[in-house]
């Protein structure tokens, strides 16, 4: 027994921040962006509007092509870094708003990785019986933690919101999840990350350190992209060897929307084109967990994948985090 993909669905805000909106708040240009990410716009939430509100809207989505009903859903496994509240997770929320059963419902945080890590353990719960039917979230709201300056430029123009929602199931078809591969190396850790609020600061968060600006996100970017193009390469040829596949065996990779170039790089790496290298950071920016499941829903409604077809997916990020799946759909 193993886990089939049978429900997919996707949100992102309906606020659009371009590049001309980010030179009139920052030090920045449209070329300085583009050239250097990939980017000419993500998708923002509105005041008000939160993660898991992104989360819902793609879990309904997703249910409703899987033909699942509240009842019929075992787990929820959220991957998120930017939950509504610092706890609990929004993988409550969900099962509340979901007016699901009494079911078990938690949050990975393993920022860019965390649709594959989720998806794993929500494959691992199909395989081992313990489950039926799981809710794989990946939902982010990055847009409320970004240094708006010139002093934050770096970071700020890369990320946007968004959710995406898949329905695992147990079958016996030979469509489904073949393998996941998950890794980390902490020892890089700083390399991207949010130092607070963090319990190392008694109390977590203080007027001094709002200051020093130990709230924002921070990100070493070459020591970033040098790791990326490495560990893409590394966990796709994995989830290959561990299935016995080539490169020609593989309709499609869809990697986390980190970078434009990082994309590029990896394809160069593996010896294949951009068109087997799916990308669309273009127009939602890096929405960390959520990328991969969004760009899955736009692979399958623009028809790019049939049925039969291998597919991976791979991450990389903070952590250093990185993952891949290997899927037949």
């Amino acid at each position: 027994m193993k886990s089939q993909i049978i429900g997919i669905g996707s949100c992102v805000p309906d606020k659009i921040v371009t590049n001309a909106d980010m030179e009139q708040w920052m030090d920045t240009s449209d070329e300085w962006i583009r050239t250097r990410s990939g980017i000419e716009e993500r998708h923002w939430v509105e005041e008000g509007q939160t993660t898991s509100d992104l989360a819902e809207t793609a879990s309904r989505k997703a249910m409703e092509m899987a033909g699942v009903t509240a009842e019929e859903i075992d787990l929820v496994i959220v991957g998120t870094i930017t939950p509504d509240y610092f706890f609990p997770g929004i993988s409550a929320q969900l099962q509340d708003k979901l007016n699901l059963r009494n079911i078990g419902a938690f949050d990975i945080k393993a920022a860019c990785s965390a649709f594959i890590y989720s998806m794993s353990i929500g494959d691992q719960f199909i395989r081992s019986g313990n489950a039926k039917s799981v809710l794989v979230v990946g939902a982010e709201v990055q847009s409320t933690a970004l240094d708006i300056s010139d002093e934050g430029r770096d970071t700020a123009v890369l990320f946007g919101d968004g959710a995406g929602a898949a329905i695992l199931q147990a079958t016996e078809d030979e469509s489904g999840i073949l393998s996941t591969h998950l890794h980390c190396q902490g020892k890089h850790l700083k390399m991207l990350w949010c130092e607070e609020p963090g319990s190392t600061n008694n109390p977590r968060m203080s007027e001094d350190l709002l200051k020093q600006n130990r709230h924002y996100p921070m990100m070493n970017g070459r020591e970033v992209f040098k790791n990326a193009i490495t560990r893409f390469p590394e966990v796709i040829n994995e989830a290959m060897e561990a299935n016995q596949l080539s490169m020609d065996d593989v309709a499609l990779i869809i990697p986390h929307q980190a970078n434009l170039r990082i994309s590029q790089a990896v394809a160069k790496r593996m010896g294949v084109g951009m068109e087997k290298v799916y990308s669309n950071i273009h127009k939602y920016g890096n929405t960390t967990a959520a990328s991969i499941p969004i760009a899955l829903c736009e692979v399958v409604e623009k028809g790019k994948i049939s049925k039969g077809d291998i597919i991976i997916f791979a991450a990389f990020g903070a952590g250093f985090t990185w993952a891949s799946a290997a899927v037949k759909w």
